[in-house]
């Protein structure tokens, strides 16, 4: 059994992702650690702010105020403060001289109010100037990195809590997705809306964590900053990426809605083809050329979709002219008997036989019938039925006309008389017979129609033969 600390530090490994979160978390909390320790320090450790500093009304030395007491006790104060180096005090019959350098204007006021204040003077001659610091001086430096490095080492104990903390906080929170996606499993059949809800779960629970941390650390104000920036960070998101979120979004009603499934034929804005998979931003299909077509999912959400597969059974139908001469009802009677024969041909719903108009030279009829494109390929049977009932009107002795055209001469036609030659004897040629020509027709399926199964096995060959042009898991 692995040891508590290895197995964090195992899932630490394995998700990249939440590893830099956490640094980033633990260097943002650090560094505001540092930040208030080191003003704590300064306000400790370096010298005491002017404005806190006041003067006595009178300083005492000595009950003899010899002038080498006064400038003993005025040197001892100044070196005191740290401000002025280098010091040098000198006092002659009361008179007090200052002199050395000094880093602001308070300071060197300073320094003469505390002269005019001790006992015995009676003038002060403030000679001190301002200190001309050199570009390699890097005291100043080397005082602020000891600054942090003692508010680092007193931020430690925090730090180390705050790390305790969010390695807790980030455990809860996949603990919070696995639950939430355990009791969702059977309520929420789209595999997309399920992980989202699963890890919005365990990002609240994070986020939760972290302000914690925060608060605990007396980050207060940038506790409110993370969490009010995570709700202004998703909004600008959304306004900059609108047509992304719009893909995404609609992508989970189509995975919840299910308005087709994987290998239905659909048809889209002029697009038909099968459906190959839908990701996150669109829904690719593949047509009968062979062709991979994508399809955005708000396109596809806000437009019409025909599904030709989740009903199997669909209704063809073509015209055939017949001339007038002819009987309408032999016609009907023998297309009718083609189509109630054909094996392709569903008997429910019945087929029609339909007069459909009164052309300028023929009879039209419309034969509208029933196909299971689950089973059969609707253009492959449309071509055996008309095929066969073309050869039923053979057999039958019943024409089919071309359309009349009626040519008008406006000048006339000149027509030249010439006398009979001598009539030529030709043998006649045999008329075909009706049955050589209706045996000619075939039967069922004709070689050249390839069967009338439909080709949707192979389709799907060549869908899974093709490279997918774009990655992502399949929502369906």
């Amino acid at each position: 059994m692995q040891h508590p600390s290895s197995q964090v530090v195992a899932r630490l490994a394995a998700s990249p992702r939440l590893t830099g979160l956490l640094c980033g978390g633990l260097l943002l909390m650090l560094a505001g650690l540092t930040t208030a320790q080191a003003v704590e320090t300064e306000r400790g450790d370096s010298a005491v702010p002017l404005t806190e500093v006041s003067v006595a009304d009178s300083i005492a030395v000595e009950e003899v105020t010899s002038d080498e007491a006064i400038a003993a006790r005025l040197r001892a104060i100044l070196t005191a403060t740290g401000w002025f180096a280098p010091v040098q005090v000198r006092v002659d019959s009361g008179v007090v001289f200052l002199s050395g350098e000094a880093q602001e204007q308070q300071q060197i006021a300073w320094a003469g109010n505390l002269a005019r204040n001790a006992q015995g003077v009676v003038a002060v001659v403030n000679n001190v100037g301002f200190a001309d610091s050199s570009p390699w001086d890097l005291s100043t430096t080397y005082q602020q990195l000891q600054g942090m490095a003692a508010s680092t080492f007193r931020a430690l104990p925090i730090a180390l809590l705050a790390i305790a903390l969010l390695l807790l906080a980030w455990l809860l929170a996949g603990l919070a997705s696995r639950v939430t996606g355990h009791v969702l499993a059977r309520r929420l059949r789209t595999p997309l809306l399920r992980d989202m809800v699963a890890r919005a779960s365990a990002a609240m629970v994070f986020i939760l964590g972290l302000y914690i941390v925060l608060r605990i650390a007396g980050l207060t104000s940038l506790a409110v900053t993370v969490v009010g920036g995570t709700g202004l960070l998703g909004l600008a998101i959304g306004f900059a990426f609108r047509d992304i979120a719009e893909n995404f979004l609609a992508s989970i009603l189509i995975s919840m809605q299910r308005p087709f499934a994987v290998g239905d034929f659909i048809e889209v804005k002029g697009y038909r083809g099968f459906v190959q998979r839908v990701n996150t931003r669109a829904t690719l299909i593949m047509t009968r050329d062979g062709n991979h077509v994508q399809i955005p999912n708000a396109i596809i959400y806000k437009n019409e979709i025909i599904n030709f597969t989740a009903n199997p059974h669909t209704r063809q139908e073509f015209t055939v002219g017949i001339a007038y001469g002819d009987t309408m009802a032999t016609a009907q009677t023998a297309a009718l008997e083609v189509l109630r024969q054909h094996p392709a041909v569903l008997n429910e719903p019945e087929p029609l036989v339909l007069v459909d108009e009164l052309a300028a030279s023929t009879v039209n009829l419309r034969v509208s019938y029933w196909v299971d494109t689950a089973t059969y390929d609707a253009r492959k049977v449309r071509s055996a039925v008309i095929r066969q009932v073309k050869n039923a009107f053979d057999l039958a002795g019943i024409s089919m006309p071309s359309e009349a055209r009626e040519v008008t001469f406006p000048e006339g036609v000149q027509v030249a008389l010439t006398e009979p030659s001598a009539p030529t004897t030709t043998a006649p040629v045999p008329e075909e017979p009706v049955q050589t020509q209706a045996s000619e027709a075939g039967g069922e399926a004709h070689l050249a129609e390839g069967g009338l199964k439909n080709n949707d096995d192979d389709i799907e060959k060549q869908a899974r033969a093709a490279r997918l042009p774009e990655g992502g898991d399949n929502l369906l």
